[in-house]
């Protein structure tokens, strides 16, 4: 995740309000919002800017006010990227793999099916993209969403079982709109997976959860993600 678009306009932590709470799931500390009795559960996996992003704690009230259980783990075990921090991005990622987060989710999803969970959607945010097509591969959850992904290949797309959606960004190099066309070929050669692809124009990667709350552009296309992700899982979920 080499490259600086992927620390730009790093989150403000000063606002960590929001309408859930965090208690442990799975041995994880988790922003959980929506109805605890929901049978209905939605998995966001943050970017490498961890669980405690207000914007992504916006979202999840967002999604849980549709009446899922909303579950923002942190796979990051306290330690997200810092921008310009004096660990450069490419140490950090050592100690912070995405197969580690497919690890620990599957943790999370146990966790929710012990009480009474009977389908799981989950959205993966540029490293946590990569968390969830794993998941998508082995059928762990029922519908999948990657927004601006990072680490994922053309292979994986081959491979995915569930329904997917794939919300990318023009100005992305992680996920640039060229990879993004292949991994739309790749999911037209699987008819019997339902697939939704759209790139998303003028925006850069992470536009969705790192987006300025002046810029009305910005804050219209993000938004516009918002809907696409919720109406994927009321799609697939309900």
């Amino acid at each position: 995740m080499s490259g600086p678009e992927c620390c730009q306009n790093p989150p403000n932590y000063l606002n960590r309000g929001g309408d859930g709470h965090v208690q442990q799931l799975g041995g994880f500390n988790c922003y959980i919002s929506g109805p605890s009795h929901s049978t209905l559960a939605v998995l966001l996996v943050s970017d490498v800017f961890g669980y405690e992003a207000p914007k992504l704690r916006k979202l999840a009230d967002k999604v849980a006010a549709a009446g899922f259980y909303v579950v923002v783990p942190d796979f990051l075990h306290g330690d997200p990227h810092v921008a310009n921090d004096e660990r450069p991005l490419e140490e950090w990622i050592k100690d912070h793999g995405p197969d580690q987060g497919f690890e620990d989710a599957k943790v999370v999803i146990a966790a929710l099916k012990s009480k009474g969970v009977t389908k799981i959607g989950a959205g993966g945010f540029c490293w946590g993209a990569k968390v969830v097509v794993e998941l998508a591969k082995y059928a762990y959850i029922q519908a999948a969403v990657l927004l601006h992904p990072s680490f994922v290949a053309v292979d994986d797309m081959h491979a995915v079982k569930v329904p997917i959606s794939i919300l990318g960004a023009e100005i992305d190099r992680r996920s640039p709109p060229e990879l993004v066309k292949q991994f739309q070929m790749a999911l037209r050669a699987k008819p019997e997976v339902d697939a939704f692809v759209k790139i998303f124009p003028g925006v850069a990667h992470g536009w969705s959860v790192r987006y300025n709350d002046e810029d009305e552009v910005a804050v219209k296309s993000a938004e516009e993600s918002h809907q696409d992700m919720l109406g994927w899982f009321e799609k697939h979920l309900k």
